[in-house]
């Protein structure tokens, strides 16, 4: 049996440059991606954040402020490593649910980033990589790194809320 779930997709009904995102049920197992791309580590963290303030917020549970920083860290973390390292920002997803949003991070690149699975650690030198990943691995939960059809990899991680 599929499980719905409700994930936020962006729309541009208004004036051009701006967004406005509305929900959409999907499956679990093919999500629809979103009618208007993000392109942007601005535009993904917009986006997370609406869809927590929009959808996963309710009378029972409220993201706290410090949540949404930490979300928003996680978004421009994968974001912009989509974007510099995986030879760009293939699609982007975000779906409520009880303990927090999924982010799911598409690129065009096969690669595994190392640090991907690594313990965390912040670098003592700049060895050309930086803070990014220990700062994911710190603030998220279920990280995991899939090969998509055709080509390109999806980074997929839950950012709790709770």
């Amino acid at each position: 049996m599929d499980r719905t779930d409700t994930t936020a997709i962006a729309s541009a009904a208004g004036p051009p440059g701006t967004m406005s995102w509305a929900p959409a049920p999907v499956t679990t197992a093919a999500p629809e991606p979103a009618p208007v791309p993000v392109t942007t580590a601005a535009m993904a963290r917009a986006y997370a954040r609406s869809v927590v303030l929009e959808q996963w917020n309710n009378a029972e549970r409220t993201a706290t402020e410090a949540a949404l920083i930490d979300l928003s860290l996680v978004v421009s973390e994968l974001a912009a490593n989509a974007i510099r390292h995986g030879g760009g920002l293939a699609g982007f997803e975000v779906t409520p649910t009880p303990q927090g949003v999924r982010l799911a991070v598409h690129d065009n690149s096969d690669v595994v980033p190392e640090a991907a699975f690594g313990p965390g650690n912040l670098p003592t030198k700049h060895h050309g990589s930086g803070y990014g990943w220990p700062v994911v691995i710190r603030l998220a939960r279920d990280i995991s790194v899939d090969p998509r059809p055709g080509g390109g990899k999806t980074v997929s991680v839950l950012v709790p809320l709770v």
